[in-house]
């Protein structure tokens, strides 16, 4: 016997220990979570506000953590006397990768990628190019939470074709009268 068994009384079966049955499906679509916001976005409910804000200011206190790394990264290299050849590239390596990710993850926001886009080629270049990535989340929380436009405008789509769908299902179709020939 397991402990869990030897606690039971009879009054109480295993009945405690079973799972809770699963919840009736919600009619209709489910909106689609958001990192940080989960579905909050739908009625800005639930701390959205603060969320937003909560969002900015990490990935503003990230990006500036980050770039200060970087900062000592580029006095070490000046320290080991590498050349300016070295250390101009390192810092035109970043600067662009940045405003790669930057403009990347900007364009993410709006738009998901085609199935064959070249989103999985960039995934280094985008890891190196953090920053830019940590600038476009810091940036669009200002306005709205991260894809929130995006995935309203999908939600209301598919809650629009499920209405319209449900809608025209009015009635028992067996009881219907069968049509006349003309």
């Amino acid at each position: 016997m397991s402990d869990d068994q030897r606690h039971q009384t009879p009054a109480e079966p295993a009945a405690a220990s079973a799972p809770a049955p699963a919840a009736a499906p919600a009619a209709g679509p489910e909106p689609e979570p958001i990192r940080f916001f989960g579905t909050t976005w739908v009625k800005h409910d639930g701390g959205y506000r603060l969320r937003r804000a909560a969002v900015a200011a990490g990935a503003l206190v990230t990006a500036v953590a980050a770039a200060l790394l970087l900062r000592l990264s580029y006095e070490g290299l000046e320290i080991g006397n590498v050349g300016p050849f070295l250390s101009i590239s390192v810092v035109v390596l970043f600067a662009i990768a940045s405003s790669i990710a930057f403009a990347k993850t900007w364009d993410s926001f709006s738009r998901r990628p085609a199935p064959s886009s070249d989103e999985a080629a960039l995934k280094g270049l985008k890891a190196i190019g953090f920053i830019g990535s940590l600038i476009a989340y810091f940036l669009r929380c200002f306005v709205e939470a991260p894809g929130e436009k995006l995935r309203r405008a999908e939600y209301e789509r598919a809650t629009a074709e499920y209405a319209r769908r449900r809608g025209s299902r009015t009635g028992n179709p067996a009881a219907r009268r069968p049509k006349r020939k003309k």
